[in-house]
């Protein structure tokens, strides 16, 4: 856990994003079936929520969150011009909205770790929003969509994470 709290600062999460995003780009071109994975907004869900519920406060989720996301989205578009790939502006402008909002997104994420009914509804809700975006956007639900959707309960209703209390010792 204290190995990944160097990594959860905006500059590391920046440089992640980036990586991710030539990666994403070059799995299309070389690795389709990672491209298929990593081409679909579960996948993202799934990183971005970890994201988040690994930051310790709501805020840093939200600083976190917003720089992966836009380093992921430069590289990928700057990598699929580079290659000649094909892409379309409604995508580039889905993904920046996804990214812009992306901050709202992970303020709610890490509050799922929290007590109460509200954070287990919101709980529900990004686990909901994985599943039915593959199905609304691709399809169906493919095998990965299950794994990504099981991850993604355990992260959010069953794994216990650490946090810092207001009085700066840990909480459970």
């Amino acid at each position: 856990m204290r190995h990944l709290r160097g990594l959860l600062k905006p500059l590391p999460m920046l440089a992640i994003g980036l990586v991710l995003g030539t990666a994403a780009r070059l799995f299309d071109i070389y690795f389709q079936n990672l491209g298929n994975i990593f081409s679909q907004i579960a996948i993202w869900i799934l990183i971005g929520t970890l994201i988040s519920v690994y930051s310790p406060t709501k805020k840093r989720a939200a600083m976190n969150v917003l720089p992966f996301c836009l380093g992921m989205l430069l590289t990928y578009y700057a990598t699929a011009m580079l290659t000649r790939g094909v892409y379309s502006w409604s995508f580039i402008l889905g993904w920046t909205a996804f990214a812009l909002l992306s901050p709202v997104m992970a303020y709610f994420a890490w509050m799922t770790k929290e007590k109460g009914a509200f954070p287990k509804v919101i709980g529900a809700g990004i686990v909901l929003a994985s599943a039915l975006s593959s199905v609304l956007l691709f399809d169906r639900l493919r095998v990965y969509d299950y794994v990504i959707d099981a991850l993604l309960i355990y992260v959010i209703f069953f794994q216990k994470i650490p946090r810092l209390s207001r009085k700066g010792g840990n909480r459970a």
